[in-house]
């Protein structure tokens, strides 16, 4: 989805720490092969604190430099051409709908903090690396994005690309958040592998919530001009949406990885699975219709 030109962004809600590194400090890595990185740098969302040897968690952390604010970034012109202000644009949607959607069921809403990053940051989940993909810290409730994992998305998993493929995989991250504040974050690490696991109902539950935001993010407003934020959506759109959440199915990258597929180590739901669950959130814009837990398929 495009954005209105003259929607006027906040770029503070998100801090850039690129060109400052982590400094000295905890090596990164811990053991695990290139394939298995691969793997999980292709199933964004996942929880950090699940990865183990890919965060320095157990080890001295490094010093983290100051970031700074995307202040390139300040109409809705500015999000269609540059992928960062693209970012803070969807940020900024997404810090506007929440509040007002969860106000409804008397649930606050904590703004999250977004940091883009490359190649490591300390996170309040540990040393993370880009090879990680998007993912949202709980301790920090934070969301961070290697901005160069938008095009990894095209060129190494076969999404079809385009604006609101993008804008899903940080609605994703932020459903983390929405699970966090509701306390259905936790039940991911409770049961955290296989084709029925808590894991997979997370993940799917994230997508449903970015299917959610979608539904709305045309008509809602930006505070500051009263216009809303994003443009009507097309088919094209929606079809790049479902491109995205397709690319990152357990089984799709699994055959690709290792030429079969295993629903016991999947984590994020299948291809179908996600297309679904992302559908089911924007067609009935509803919270309820999310509940991925109750569900007796998925």
């Amino acid at each position: 989805m495009s954005f209105n030109d003259g929607v006027e962004l906040d770029p503070s809600q998100v801090e850039d720490r690129r060109g400052g590194g982590v400094g000295r400090g905890t090596k990164i890595g811990g053991g695990i092969g290139g394939g298995v990185v691969l793997l999980l740098a292709a199933l964004f969302g996942i929880n950090p604190q699940l990865l183990g040897g890919l965060l320095g968690t157990g080890e001295e952390q490094p010093a983290q430099s100051t970031g700074t604010a995307l202040t390139q970034c300040k109409l809705g012109s500015d999000a269609d051409k540059d992928l960062d202000c693209r970012i803070a644009g969807t940020v900024n949607s997404l810090n506007v709908f929440w509040p007002a959607y969860l106000a409804d069921y008397n649930v606050k809403y904590p703004r999250p903090k977004t940091v883009l990053f490359e190649g490591a940051t300390r996170t309040g989940c540990g040393t993370a690396t880009s090879e990680v993909g998007p993912f949202y810290c709980p301790p920090d409730t934070t969301a961070y994005f290697d901005p160069g994992f938008f095009q990894d998305l095209v060129t190494r998993f076969g999404s079809s690309g385009g604006p609101l493929a993008q804008e899903y995989v940080v609605a994703h991250e932020f459903g983390h958040h929405i699970q966090n504040i509701l306390g259905d974050l936790d039940k991911a690490q409770q049961d955290p592998q296989g084709a029925e696991s808590g894991a997979v109902r997370v993940e799917l539950q994230a997508d449903c919530y970015a299917g959610l935001w979608t539904r709305y993010a045309t008509t809602q407003k930006d505070p500051k001009t009263g216009k809303p934020f994003l443009e009507p959506l097309t088919q094209k759109d929606l079809n790049d949406a479902l491109s995205a959440a397709s690319a990152v199915g357990d089984d799709r990258i699994q055959k690709a990885a290792t030429g079969r597929v295993n629903p016991e180590g999947w984590t994020h739901g299948s291809s179908a699975q996600r297309q679904k669950w992302f559908y089911q959130g924007y067609k009935t814009g509803d919270i309820n219709q999310c509940d991925t837990f109750s569900a007796a398929t998925l």
